[in-house]
Parts: structure tokens; sequence; C-alpha cells
């Protein structure tokens, strides 16, 4: 009796995923996280108005969701100055992460990212057979430049960039990204994640044309928009790429809960500008209770702060460690000299007194530990 045969690729691969959820560490700890701070997610919560759509969607849920996201990708088109032509919608960043490269990335085909940047783009240019070219971090921030002239030199058919980064919540100004263009190489496409955009300062997002054949830009109701769970992002691009999508794409993949829900959560304003004060607020409370524990928060575009733990990688898991034994979710990133570093999500101010109890108790049993 044999079974399955994996295709060669699939059986290369690691038996890996990008994350371990929060919900698999409770279950092994036996107990749930008293502060969930560590999935960047918006803690806040979704706009009312967004709740109420979904709940009036649920009767309809019999029904599959639109294929085309049409209302939605009319909204978000108006919304940013664009053709409804040049706005795809998604199963999240990472569903259309992974329609992306499998429209650009055969095996063997060169990909450029940064070391240590967003681990779920690695996997699925893993997936689908492409090759890894990783560049260094500079001072925190990814290094755009060294992307580009790295992409010169393998003939990268893609790169990747997140602006602001995750996960070290660095940016850098628009008109940075813009003026680096130019040196993108011929048939290369940027892919500009801007999950966090809605947190970054003034300036952040360059402008530049839909039409721009060299860019295909990424975005999310997860994060700002407080929708994580319904699993809904777009992307705006040239209208050839965007159309490109339907030939691999899940056409029923997106929820009409979750449509409507993002409908309603694009036209609450008041409710986004809500959410970005909350967080502006809760990053100021993470930077303090670093520093009433002598280590330093870095600046931050994004809904989570990174905290130099003072030390190197094996100091910060063991902190990390001790934050998770005593409730409080928390990540941090993978690759030295990042990894000195833990990333805590914002949150309410129940959640950052939970934070501010259990950080000085966590680093006091890691500095006995290590």
């Amino acid at each position: 009796m044999t079974g399955p045969r994996l295709t060669p690729l699939a059986a290369s691969l690691p038996a890996t995923v990008p994350f371990v959820g929060p919900e698999e560490q409770e279950r092994a700890r036996g107990a749930p996280f008293a502060a969930r701070l560590g999935a960047n997610e918006n803690l806040f919560g979704p706009s009312p108005a967004a709740l109420e759509a979904m709940r009036a969607e649920a009767a309809e849920v019999w029904k599959y969701g639109d294929p085309k996201s049409h209302d939605l990708r009319e909204a978000l088109a108006l919304h940013l100055g664009v053709a409804p032509e040049n706005v795809l919608v998604g199963e999240g960043i990472d569903g259309l992460l992974g329609n992306l490269v499998r429209l650009l990335v055969a095996p063997g085909d060169a990909v450029v990212t940064s070391d240590g940047a967003y681990p779920t783009f690695n996997y699925h240019v893993t997936g689908f057979g492409g090759v890894l070219h990783k560049v260094p971090y500079a001072d925190d921030a990814e290094n755009l430049p060294a992307l580009i002239e790295t992409a010169r030199a393998v003939d990268a058919k893609l790169v990747y960039f997140a602006n602001p980064d995750n996960p070290m919540g660095t940016w850098i100004a628009g008109a940075q990204v813009m003026a680096a263009l130019d040196a993108l190489p011929e048939g290369c496409v940027l892919c500009l994640d801007e999950a966090y955009v809605e947190f970054a300062p003034e300036g952040c997002a360059p402008v530049i044309a839909a039409d721009d054949p060299r860019v295909i830009r990424m975005r999310t109701f997860s994060k700002a928009y407080g929708m994580a769970g319904a699993r809904i992002g777009y992307a705006v691009a040239e209208t050839g790429l965007i159309a490109a999508f339907d030939r691999v794409r899940n056409h029923f993949g997106m929820n009409r809960m979750a449509q409507a829900g993002a409908l309603a959560a694009l036209q609450d304003a008041a409710w986004l500008a809500h959410v970005q004060a909350e967080v502006a607020r809760s990053r100021e409370a993470i930077a303090a209770i670093a520093a009433e524990n002598g280590l330093a928060a870095l600046p931050s575009a994004t809904n989570f702060v990174a905290v130099d733990c003072g030390r190197d990688g094996d100091f910060a898991r063991a902190v990390l460690a001790a934050l998770v034994k005593r409730g409080v979710f928390v990540r941090m990133p993978s690759v030295a000299p990042l990894d000195r570093c833990i990333r805590i999500g914002c949150g309410p101010a129940p959640e950052m007194a939970v934070l501010g109890e259990m950080l000085p108790q966590a680093l006091s049993e890691a500095q006995e530990n290590t």
C-alpha cells in the first residue's frame, strides 16, 4: 500500500509554518493569555458599523460572496483615487502574497527580501520553488537601496519591502521609495507591503501611479480596521497585473460577511481616527514601561513597539518565555541583531497594566537564568 506521492518540491520543504498561533500556545500552557500582545492585532476592535454590517449579512451567509468584491472594490478605488480595475480584494495580505508569488516566481527564480522580514512571504517563495536572496537590515530598518542593488545583481523577478516594517516598526519617507524605483531592474516588481500605513506619519506612503508596472501595493483591514479574523486585504497595481490574478486566485475565497464589514469599516473615518489615537497612546505607554525597566523602545510607525532588551537574542528569548509563562503573549524577531528585541503590541489600559506588572518579573527571571 502506498501513501500520497508529494511533488519533489513539496517533499523537500521543511515541516514548518511561519507562525505558531497564540491559541496553540494557550493550549500548551493550559490557560488563556491575560494580555494578547504578540500577533499585531488591533485590540481596540473594529468599527461598530462594521460589526453591525456583518451581523446583518449573516442572514445571507447561505450565499457565496461576490467573487468580484464589486462594491468594496468600487469604494476602495474611490478612497484611493484609482480605477476599480487597479484594485484586487483577497484573503488578507497573506493570501495576496501567495498568489503574487505563484504568478511571478517559477522554480529557480530569484527573489529578494530582508533577512528577518515578514516570514510568510518567504514561506510562499520557498513553496513555489523560488530562490530567496536576503539583505541585512541597516540600523534596524529595511535597506531599500541594498535590496534593489541585490535585485540587479541576481536578476530578481520580485522584491519585497514593507513600509512601515514588521517586525521592527521602522519606516522611511515615501519620497525615498519613489526615488529608489528608478534603480529597480527591468522586469522586476517591487511588492510594497503597507499593512501598517494607517499608523504611520504623514508622507510615509509614496505617491505612485496605480498603473506603474514596477510596483504592487498591498494593504489590509486586519490592522487599523481591526478585522484580522475576517481575512480581507487588497492590492493596488496596474490593470494587467491585477487581471492576471484571475488566472490563479480562489474566486470564491472571500466570505460575504467580511466584504460587508470591510465596506462599512472603510466608510467609518471617525472610528479609524479613534483607533489611531488609541494606538499612539499605547505606543507611549509601552515606551514608558520599557524605560521604567531600563529598556529602550524603538520609534514605531505601527501598532506595536520593538523593545530592545539590551543584550543578545538568547536573553531576549528568555524574557519572552518568562512573559509567556506569566500570561503575556508577545513575539520577537528571529534574526540577529534584531533578535535582541521583543515585539509588543499596542492595547488598552488593562493589557498595558498586565505588561507593566509582569515585565519586571520576566526580566528578573531572565537575568537569573542567562
